[in-house]
């Protein structure tokens, strides 16, 4: 049993396949890739004025940091079908809901689980995530926004994500 406090992502098996695919793309074939490109630049001669070289370990860079950022979000994973359709805000849950006067529908959760959609995605971490946890429909709750001002949200619906 782990004693790691690190905050779970709800992810559904998909989201959660297709993340682990591009990790194990990432730590194996493309992690090979970019370390080939380097150590071909490298047999191009001064690495000073050697763009190719720079441009690889700039990528090998941002390829390590998603490493990290999937390997992290994996381990951390609440994997599973989605929340209940009891119309209850939680994480996994498509929710439109009036804020500061203006209807907005978004999901709640990981940014990973919309995938290359275009659906807003607000974080149950995040201080609006974190003011309708729980609500339902017709429910209306305050938060503190980071600029400090006070928003009004009213809970019009909440429905499971099906991606």
């Amino acid at each position: 049993m782990s004693t790691n406090s690190a905050p779970t992502a709800w992810l559904t098996q998909e989201s959660y396949d297709r993340l682990k695919s591009e990790l194990d793309h990432l730590s194996g074939p493309g992690r090979t890739e970019i370390v080939a490109r380097i150590e071909q630049a490298r047999s191009e001669g001064d690495l000073k004025e050697n763009g190719g070289y720079h441009a690889a370990k700039e990528e090998q860079g941002k390829a390590e940091a998603r490493i990290r950022q999937l390997t992290h979000l994996l381990d951390n994973a609440h994997v599973g079908e989605s929340p209940a359709d009891d119309g209850v805000v939680e994480p996994g849950m498509m929710v439109s809901a009036k804020i500061a006067g203006d209807v907005e529908n978004f999901l709640l959760g990981s940014r990973e689980v919309a995938g290359d959609t275009d659906i807003d995605v607000y974080s149950e971490k995040s201080p609006l995530g974190a003011a309708i946890q729980g609500t339902k429909a017709g429910d209306t709750v305050t938060y503190v926004a980071p600029n400090g001002k006070e928003i009004t949200v009213e809970i019009i619906s909440a429905t499971p994500y099906v991606g």
